[in-house]
């Protein structure tokens, strides 16, 4: 059995005992960006979970990519309409999304943005997520440290334009190799991949074309980090790129422990989920909103450990991971 890691006491006590009062009525809603990416199932999984402690509803509901801003705005809209008192989030548009939400709390409902902050981040109640700048600047640093006395060829295997998630992972993956610029020459080719393992797989045959030498890949999150691997498999030069990812579901860490991808770090869907309901639960009862900031954590999986950069092995990443 997977043994979840411990949050503490005064995250997990939000509710406590008092899920059981909460009125049969309570509904919360949960819309993801969407249903195909483990990363999300899990923490619908999650939230499922915490909900069953309860006598609450929960609705959910997700866009058809990452950055299906449309369909969430259209799901705000239907779960206010259904009586949610409280919407957790993961926005696909860290900006369009704002006015929904911000119509929302005008008619008393709790909002929380779930693994992504919004922009800006006062347009929520509170954020339950994983430090993206740190998630980045983690494999980076591992990058920077791994490669060390070579030459390096990158390839930047991005989200979006002006998706914070992305430009948060992207900026601390430059930071912890200690480049301060995309224009830095090691950087050799960018591509954006919606986070589409299909995407990624062209994007990263595209690098190839016009850079054969790239030994460096950044990519947003595991499956971008599948699609490149399949890419550079095809390439005829397999063995001499090293990946960088985030996420840290079970497939993911699997291929870590395989070689496929290098290091990546570990973020915990179910844990922002849980947390999100049991906030919704508590303001169901006693009125009180969740605010601020809960860093719901991070750590770096990697097969190898370097001098400098603290890490976990697979051991602990397939303990801790999420999905099949």
């Amino acid at each position: 059995m997977k043994k979840q890691l411990v949050v503490g006491v005064a995250l997990l006590t939000l509710i406590g005992a008092g899920q059981a009062q909460t009125n049969p009525g309570t509904v919360i809603g949960l819309i993801l960006k969407t249903e195909t990416n483990p990363f999300f199932v899990k923490m619908k999984d999650g939230a499922q979970r915490t909900i069953a402690t309860s006598q609450a509803k929960l609705l959910t509901a997700a866009g058809k990519s990452d950055d299906d801003n449309d369909s969430q705005v259209a799901a705000i809209q239907d779960m206010l309409a259904r009586g949610a008192k409280t919407i957790l989030i993961t926005p696909a548009d860290t900006q369009r999304i704002v006015p929904a939400i911000r119509a929302a709390r005008a008619k008393g409902v709790q909002v929380i943005a779930l693994d992504s902050t919004t922009d800006p981040k006062s347009a929520v109640d509170a954020i339950f997520a994983t430090d993206n700048n740190k998630a980045g600047f983690l494999i980076g640093q591992y990058a920077r440290t791994l490669m060390e006395g070579k030459k390096v060829s990158i390839a930047m295997l991005d989200l979006a334009p002006g998706l914070a998630v992305g430009i948060a992972r992207h900026n601390g993956f430059l930071k912890g190799f200690g480049i301060t610029s995309d224009s830095d020459p090691r950087i050799v080719c960018q591509q954006d991949t919606n986070g589409s393992r299909e995407l990624a797989k062209s994007a990263m045959a595209n690098c190839l074309k016009k850079n054969p030498n790239i030994n460096v890949v950044y990519t947003i999150n595991e499956p971008v980090a599948a699609g490149a691997y399949e890419a550079i498999q095809a390439s005829g030069n397999p063995g001499r790129v090293a990946i960088f990812s985030v996420d840290g579901g079970c497939q993911g860490v699997r291929d870590v422990k395989a070689g496929k991808i290098t290091a990546t770090s570990q973020q915990y869907p179910l844990r922002m989920a849980s947390l999100g309901i049991e906030a919704g639960l508590k303001y169901a009862i006693s009125g009180i909103k969740a605010t601020g900031y809960i860093d719901t954590g991070v750590n770096l999986v990697a097969n190898k450990a370097v001098k400098g950069v603290e890490s976990r092995n697979t051991a602990f990443g397939l303990e801790n991971c999420w999905g099949k």
